[in-house]
């Protein structure tokens, strides 16, 4: 029987680095503990070293069989949902708090002539505006303060505002006009009101702009004193403006986001009710590899929710694929739950978000599935087989060619071994001295250049040697091996099929005319394709580097299509690069002239390690 003991470094390979919440749980499937992090990857690592934990941690550890991610925008979301969790389940080894607080609030009173604002907790009776939830009464407090400094919107208790006859203190410091004392008319405050407003609601470009440029105007100055207390103002600013995705107080959804890849497929489903995140779950069915995720969706739907008796049936379920099936889907659905139900895949503003922290969860999960050590002997035992091999493959190399025109070409090396991605091994070669496009020249150069090492001593001989191409790059590498006096090899080509599709590869074993053909769900197909389409994005990330300019002034340098001008808006509007690196996508979305698929590759640039 096999290991099934946790293996925390396959699971660390693939983990996220991303903010989320992370679920452990034992070998019987029961939660021990939920908890969040600003990069999962980190947080995790940091219970499997091996010395400093303390004995609680270590019993933790010591249980755990299974870890579940769930990846957010950012640490205000992950903090809410791990929240939401632990209330929900209760998990043994978490804190649990008697008092059970809830999440606070920032209210705006609405029956007085001039209003107030002030921190709320608890039940919402009093008349008026509530904005938030917010992390913690902290975070409220220095909204608060701030508010209060730039839009002076009185914050004092109405017993104290009722009997006063003169200014308080407030006042004389500039952070009260004074209402309580008729020193300030109804319309002016009045503006000062719907500011605030404008500020909680998460509209706040104007007050930014003009904090923005008293800055700069210090900074000329020379005050650099104001201009830090300033850039400070504008990092509260960015900070409390935090949209709330993961708590919207309204809205009873369900998020089924499919990815299929080689290797398999993962369905993640997040649960919303009442607009607030009460949990997640990955599904990984068996699909044949050339069903798209529309299809797996439309198999997937029925059997969830018709197949068990007590499943709750939304009112609204979002996909991230469409299918024609889908309205007949929705119509059995919708008798089943005796109301309307509708199957939605083009949404927009939260329901957005959370469409797209689905299909990211399930890309995260799909992979850390794939890195799974079992999952991947499997695939090697079926390899194996289907090349009718005498010994199980311990190393495999696969090779591939990249460039823009000829321009900086690259050609990869990845290796795989049981334990998945060597990616200690993987090797670039930047190919010179050859035809601008001569894909067969270039790998011919990568082999050799490669391959006569490993005869010189240096690195490991591959037992599988797959090559990513038709019968020319085929018959490439095989005479390179004839010509270093490698006979003992097996070559693997692999060339796309008439279609194109995934999973209609045509395969070549150790010569052009010998066509190998395996079917769609052949775990040995699915390993080919793992690695295949790994030496492909490690050729043209190599080629992309390579043609770029090698920057390192800035983390923003070399990101394509931020210039000197977008950078320094991008710093403006955060207040300075460390505001920027705390921010999610859709929040650098917000800056003027920033696209969200920019937005999202500056995100991605500054949180590659």
């Amino acid at each position: 029987m096999s290991d099934l003991t946790f293996d925390p470094k396959a699971f660390l390979a693939t983990a996220s680095n991303k903010p989320g919440v992370y679920r452990m749980f034992d070998a019987q499937g029961e939660l021990l503990y939920v908890g969040k992090a600003k990069s999962l990857k980190k947080r995790l690592a940091s219970y499997f070293r091996k010395t400093g934990l303390s004995p609680k941690t270590e019993a933790l550890v010591a249980r755990i069989a299974q870890i579940d991610t769930t990846i957010t925008a950012n640490e205000t979301e992950a903090l809410l949902l791990e929240q939401s969790l632990i209330k929900n389940n209760r998990p043994p080894y978490n804190i649990l708090l008697r008092d059970d607080k809830s999440y606070p609030y920032v209210f705006l009173s609405s029956n007085d002539d001039f209003p107030r604002l002030g921190l709320h907790r608890g039940a919402k009776r009093a008349k008026g505006r509530y904005f938030g939830p917010y992390p913690s009464a902290g975070a409220i407090r220095e909204s608060l303060s701030l508010l209060q400094k730039t839009f002076m919107v009185r914050q004092c208790e109405d017993s104290y505002y009722r009997n006063r006859t003169r200014p308080c203190l407030q006042y004389q410091i500039k952070r009260c006009k004074a209402p309580c004392v008729g020193l300030v008319d109804e319309a002016e405050y009045a503006e000062d009101v719907r500011h605030s407003v404008m500020f909680l609601e998460g509209r706040s470009n104007a007050l930014a702009t003009e904090l923005n440029e008293a800055m700069e105007q210090a900074s000329s100055e020379l005050n650099f004193e104001r201009a830090a207390e300033l850039r400070d103002q504008i990092a509260l600013l960015r900070r409390v403006q935090d949209q709330q995705s993961m708590d919207t107080e309204q809205g009873d959804v369900d998020i089924v986001a499919a990815v299929v890849t080689p290797g398999g497929a993962c369905v993640h489903v997040v649960m919303v009710r009442q607009g607030r995140v009460l949990g997640t779950k990955n599904h990984f069915p068996r699909v044949p590899i050339e069903q798209d995720a529309g299809e797996v969706l439309a198999a997937f739907l029925p059997q969830y929710y018709l197949g068990t008796a007590e499943r709750e049936v939304p009112a609204e379920i979002i996909v991230n694929a469409e299918h024609e099936d889908f309205a007949v889907i929705a119509q059995a659905l919708s008798q089943t739950r005796g109301g309307n139900l509708q199957i939605s895949h083009r949404v927009r503003g939260n329901r957005k978000r959370w469409l797209e922290l689905a299909q990211s969860n399930a890309e995260q999960s799909l992979a850390s599935l794939l890195a799974n050590r079992q999952h991947i002997q499997a695939r090697f035992e079926s390899l194996q087989e289907a090349l009718s091999l005498d010994e199980v493959p311990t190393r495999l190399e696969c090779y591939d060619i990249s460039h823009s025109s000829g321009e900086a070409t690259v050609a990869s090396c990845v290796v795989f071994g049981p334990e998945g991605p060597l990616k200690s091994d993987y090797r670039r070669f930047n190919i010179e001295g050859v035809t601008a496009g001569d894909d067969y020249a270039a790998m011919r150069q990568a082999l050799l250049r490669r391959f006569g090492r490993i005869q010189e001593g240096e690195g490991k001989m591959p037992d599988i040697l797959l090559v990513d191409g038709g019968k020319g790059q085929m018959k490439m590498a095989m005479e390179v091996m004839q010509e270093l006096a490698i006979h003992d090899l097996t070559l693997l080509g692999v060339a796309k099929g008439v279609t194109r599709k995934a999973g209609m590869e045509t395969l070549f074993l150790n010569d052009p005319h010998n066509e190998l053909v395996l079917p769609g769900h052949s775990p040995a197909l699915h390993l080919i394709q793992h690695i295949r389409d790994e030496a492909h994005r490690f050729a043209i990330t190599g080629h992309r580097a390579r043609r770029g300019k090698a920057r390192t002034t800035s983390s923003l340098e070399g990101i394509a299509g931020v210039g000197p001008k977008r950078r320094r808006e991008l710093l403006k509007h955060f207040g300075g690069l460390q505001e920027l690196k705390r921010a999610s996508a859709a929040e650098v979305a917000k800056v003027p002239g920033v696209s969200k698929k920019l937005a999202e590759q500056i995100y991605a640039a500054l949180h590659s390690d």
